[in-house]
């Protein structure tokens, strides 16, 4: 099976780009998720069994509790944290690899030192419209992660007969935590030709499914609980639904990153459901609202996210962010679906 992305003229610059760096900073978006750190991870996973030995996995903030038993985690810089360490390895790169987003607004606080960097870059992104400036642009919107864009990448230099375990692993979660599962944006034959590749290199599938998927606390389930039995609003008419989460039951149920992660899914199960979206206040800044959106049954929630919630994102998985209250973005939420009512009917 062809899993070849790149032309010659593109493979060729690959090739040249990684030949010649020597310091190398791989950095992907705000609140990484399990394709961003994994696609992170695998790249890195892969630069290093090429010989390259200063390499520096850059994140903005910290990923979920139940991402860091991914191979290689305990090397992760945040900027958060480690501001100037993170700093210094932009400053002193030749390559930065710019993996799972497609502006670079997307790394949030440290979009700055992003653009200060005087190395070449190297974007892999399956979002759509990338709007960077690199040296090699790899974007393609109708893969189901960038986890798989690597491994295809990997494939295509030649680098798949000595993939590590450790490697496969980290594809195997990003493709698996981008798609659900495997249970959307999953169709093509080729994703379970490569699924059969990792499984070759010796990676436990089900393992991997229990350590990212059932992996809550029993708080985290009472939060989840509580915002779908009492928060959850639903306009049957509309087949939309939303529900909105306060720091204040936040704190009342302990929440820690990654609690709510997929809970924005879970209201598609409903019969009929076109468009599902998650409001919650964000646990640091005041007046800041962190919006997601997944749609489904022929609405697209990708225009949604960028008129009404400064966003973007997939077609059928978006989201944003508004500067604002929790009442007042609640708000605009309904003015949202009202204005898409007839593409929602």
């Amino acid at each position: 099976m062809d899993l070849n992305l790149l032309s010659t003229e593109e493979t060729a610059t690959l090739r040249n780009l990684l030949s010649h760096a020597t310091h190398i900073v791989i950095c992907a978006h705000k609140s990484p998720d399990g394709d961003a750190i994994g696609s992170s991870l695998a790249w890195m996973h892969y630069l290093q069994q090429i010989g390259k030995t200063d390499i520096k996995v850059c994140m903005p903030d910290a990923t979920p509790d139940f991402l860091h038993w991914l191979p290689g985690h305990n090397c992760v810089i945040r900027y958060d944290r480690r501001p100037k360490e993170v700093e210094k390895a932009f400053r002193e790169a030749d390559l930065v690899c710019c993996l799972d987003f497609n502006q670079n607004s997307r790394v949030d606080a440290m979009q700055e030192v992003l653009e200060h960097s005087k190395a070449l870059r190297l974007l892999v992104d399956h979002h759509l419209e990338p709007d960077t400036d690199n040296a090699l642009t790899v974007s393609h919107p109708e893969m189901s992660s960038t986890s798989e864009i690597v491994f295809r990448l990997i494939s295509q230099l030649g680098g798949y007969g000595e993939m590590t375990r450790q490697c496969a692993a980290c594809i195997y979660c990003g493709m698996m935590t981008d798609t659900g599962g495997f249970t959307y944006n999953s169709s093509r034959p080729e994703i379970f030709y490569i699924i059969g590749q990792l499984l070759a290199k010796g990676i436990d599938k089900d393992e991997i499914y229990n350590r990212v998927f059932h992996n809550y606390s029993s708080n985290a389930l009472r939060l989840r609980a509580h915002i779908i039995l009492n928060k959850m609003k639903v306009i049957e008419e509309l087949h939309a639904s939303y529900y909105t989460v306060t720091k204040e039951e936040m704190t009342k149920f302990h929440f820690i990153k990654g609690d709510m992660e997929g809970l924005v899914n879970v209201p598609q199960q409903i019969k009929g459901l076109k468009l599902s979206i998650s409001l919650r206040e964000d646990t640091e800044k005041p007046c800041l609202v962190l919006v997601s959106l997944r749609s489904c049954n022929g609405f697209h929630c990708q225009p949604m996210a960028a008129r009404f919630f400064n966003g973007g994102g997939h077609a059928d998985a978006s989201g944003g962010r508004l500067h604002c209250t929790i009442e007042e973005a609640e708000q605009i939420v309904i003015k949202a679906i009202l204005y898409y009512k007839e593409e929602l009917r």
